[in-house]
């Protein structure tokens, strides 16, 4: 007797798959890249090598890149105390790990300003202590970025480690390894596929944040602007084939990068067997 599925059958399983894919993801790009395309190269280069936007490209990556590293680090060590203590407040500390999901990004962006500002709670004592300024600077640029990526290292991060038995330590230390020896040999392995996908992640993510970014950074020409505001300001100047060619060109330095980074944890994963 034939059971019957609860999904319906491959066919218009992926007829549904492929027509929603293509109305949300690859219809859209597809006309950003034409619209893009309607400049010759020339106009490409003239547009993308102007110094205000080589500035906020270098802000841009160089930022979602440190920040999404701070994310794996901090990201691991919280992983690890939800996932391996018991404590009170261990639930509650869990549900705000999801808060930068759930908070509007313009909330989070005049939060973080309202805090790191020279008059702010955090701000005022970076500048009396250290004369440090976190908001309007490249700094409050990259808080903001890490503010938003870190959850995403957390999450890839705990179902992997949670799914780790107490049995590979046990043997470790039967074998004589300390507990330095039995992370740095036994863990750390098992968990790098899944840190370079939260890392993945939290940068893909922080390359296209504006909501958050905007109020701390200032937005001070050629020091903190980044470049989704230099698409937005380019269509404020209904300049739309100039906005289409930035975002183009940012989608195809992410998906290169994101390509190269799923390549590397592709053979890590190919190692570990």
């Amino acid at each position: 007797m034939r059971t019957k599925r609860v999904i319906p059958g491959f066919g218009l399983s992926m007829g549904v798959t492929i027509t929603w894919l293509s109305l949300i993801i690859l219809i859209p790009l597809a006309a950003l890249f034409i619209k893009a395309a309607g400049l010759g190269p020339a106009d490409w280069w003239k547009i993308l090598t102007t110094p205000r936007i080589l500035a906020a490209a270098k802000l841009t990556f160089g930022a979602s890149a440190a920040a999404a590293g701070v994310s794996v680090v901090l990201g691991l060590l919280v992983a690890w105390v939800l996932v391996r203590y018991r404590f009170p407040g261990r639930r509650i500390l869990d549900a705000m790990v999801d808060l930068p999901f759930a908070l509007p990004t313009a909330v989070a962006g005049i939060t973080l300003t309202t805090i790191y500002a020279p008059t702010g709670w955090i701000g005022k004592y970076l500048m009396e202590w250290w004369g440090i300024k976190g908001a309007y600077t490249p700094l409050g640029v990259f808080i903001a970025l890490t503010f938003i990526g870190f959850p995403f290292v957390v999450r890839t991060v705990q179902p992997v480690m949670e799914d780790l038995g107490a049995e590979l330590e046990e043997a470790a230390a039967s074998l004589g390894a300390n507990r330095w020896t039995t992370f740095r040999r036994v863990i750390f392995p098992m968990l790098v596929p899944a840190l370079i996908t939260g890392f993945t992640l939290a940068f893909a993510r922080a390359i296209g944040e504006y909501g958050s970014v905007i109020f701390i950074s200032g937005n001070l020409p050629m020091k903190t602007e980044i470049l989704p505001l230099m698409i937005v300001a380019q269509l404020e100047d209904y300049k739309y084939s100039g906005a289409a060619v930035i975002a183009s060109a940012m989608l195809i330095v992410s998906f290169a990068l994101l390509l190269l980074i799923n390549l590397l944890q592709r053979r890590l994963n190919w190692q570990a067997r």
